[in-house]
């Protein structure tokens, strides 16, 4: 009898994480963090609620924080052994841990540096623990630690990480280095095919190849991050990109880019590249304000062989012929953007305005009306992002409430995440339906709306599990 028991990214986007348990047997399939919502904290201080010296191994779909971001947490409770990934998601890793570590030690020393300003007089202070110092989630050592553990593999090989477990990593075209698994694991005298299709990637998306198509299981869980809609097609897409530019900086602004350093970085470097060279863009004066971005952009560049044509645009993608691009590094580098008031395309993480510089950015660009903002990807519920994409007429950042003024642009064909119609697409290469299918990364609405596609169009039951439920098959 073998037992699933779903940790994270169900009824819900962020925290991917799944415990399979067979017999003695005991492995991970992600360990990432809860995102947005003021119960993120909490929820990934309490993730994991189970002994990690028990387990045999992990297995990791993306270097995304909501899939990898809890690994230094695993590894601080005791976790000794190994974490597979592909090459470029190990590569990926060492950079995107130890910049999130970083955050997380920045955000609790900056709390800690707010309660100290507020505190309670000193005769109160014994009544209450809220006074406590706050501590990170895990440090830039714990991150450092955990990276010793990671173990890569390339696309198709197969390999065994158990006596009793044989894997493949499939290109799941959604970033650099994302992988759907391709899992069996010998129960008994019978060998049963678990699917993760990990986060899958929009066909025809710059950068990244079309996610490999799959044809069987006897355990299925899919994506459905974008499970009830459908994608605009790229060249409105870009319409609106280069509407966007033109309305900003004709109103006498600046247009900010939440991006997530690993993936639409790269993207939108290519695409304004392109866009600028054909004439339907001025010049331009891009500035990436990430040293992640930077450095995940160097790792795509290591492996743009196993990418698609796009990627071998962005080695070449440098400061000519009207397009300036600077990646900037020190705080003082970031700051300094705050004297450029026009004209500038500021690109900064993170994705969702949860973390990183372009909350710093926010602050001084929000109360601006001729300035724009440009979300490029999917804000969950609860973040920063989220909030101004629904029309909030004021955030609180570090503690400060800005007024929203700035003009709002989203783009909704740039996803890394398949649409309804690719996601249907991808499942009709299975031979037939899989024994259980699942339904996980998707929040409760868009999960439900998808269940509801997949019987209309493919005649197939799916479930919607919720967090902690354990199924057995």
């Amino acid at each position: 009898m073998m037992r699933l028991t779903f940790l994270g990214a169900a009824g819900e986007v962020t925290g991917s994480c799944y415990l399979v348990e067979c017999g003695d047997l005991r492995f991970l399939v992600d360990c990432g963090q809860f995102q947005g919502g003021r119960e993120s904290d909490r929820k990934n201080r309490e993730a994991l609620e189970f002994d990690p010296r028990t387990l045999d191994f992990v297995l990791l779909t993306h270097a995304h924080l909501d899939h990898c971001g809890l690994i230094p947490r695993l590894v601080a409770f005791g976790y000794r052994k190994d974490v597979h990934a592909t090459h470029a998601t190990v590569d990926l890793m060492r950079v995107m841990l130890k910049d999130s570590a970083h955050i997380h030690e920045k955000d609790a020393e900056r709390e800690n540096r707010h309660r100290r300003r507020e505190r309670l007089p000193f005769k109160e202070r014994k009544k209450s623990s809220v006074w406590r110092d706050v501590a990170p989630l895990y440090t830039v050592l714990q991150a450092e630690e955990s990276l010793r553990y990671a173990r890569g593999h390339r696309y198709d090989d197969e390999f065994k990480p158990h006596p009793r477990v044989r894997v493949k990593f499939r290109d799941a075209g959604h970033i650099l280095g994302a992988a759907s698994l391709e899992v069996w694991v010998q129960d008994g005298a019978q060998e049963k095919k678990l699917v993760f299709s990990g986060d899958l990637g929009q066909p025809g998306h710059p950068l990244v190849n079309d996610p490999a198509v799959i044809s069987s299981a006897d355990v299925l869980l899919v994506e459905s991050t974008y499970g009830n809609r459908l994608h605009k097609n790229l060249e409105a897409t870009l319409n609106e990109l280069v509407e966007a530019i033109h309305t900003t900086f004709a109103a006498g602004g600046n247009l900010l880019v939440p991006a997530f350093a690993l993936g639409r970085t790269q993207d939108l470097i290519v695409l304004l590249r392109r866009l600028q060279t054909q004439g339907r863009l001025p010049r331009l004066n891009v500035f990436i304000d990430s040293p992640l971005a930077q450095a995940a952009t160097e790792i795509t560049v290591k492996h743009a062989a196993g990418l698609d044509d796009y990627a071998q645009c962005l080695a070449a993608v440098n400061t000519h012929d009207g397009f300036n691009l600077r990646f900037l590094e020190t705080p003082q580098e970031s700051m300094s953007l705050n004297t450029i008031h026009s004209g500038a395309i500021i690109i900064a993480g993170s994705g969702m305005c949860e973390g990183g510089r372009i909350r710093h950015h926010l602050r001084y660009q929000l109360p601006r009306r001729e300035c724009g903002v440009l979300f490029t990807g999917y804000q969950a519920a609860g973040t920063l992002g989220r909030k101004i994409v629904d029309g909030a007429h004021s955030v609180r950042i570090f503690n400060e409430e800005v007024p929203v003024r700035a003009r709002k642009f989203t783009l909704g064909g740039l996803s890394a995440h398949a649409d309804q119609a690719a996601l249907l697409q991808w499942l009709s290469h299975f031979d037939k339906m899989p024994g259980r299918i699942f339904v996980v990364h998707g929040e409760q609405q868009t999960a439900r709306l998808f269940c509801d596609a997949i019987n209309s169009r493919l005649s197939w039951a799916a479930d919607i599990p919720a967090l902690g439920q354990t199924a057995s098959f």
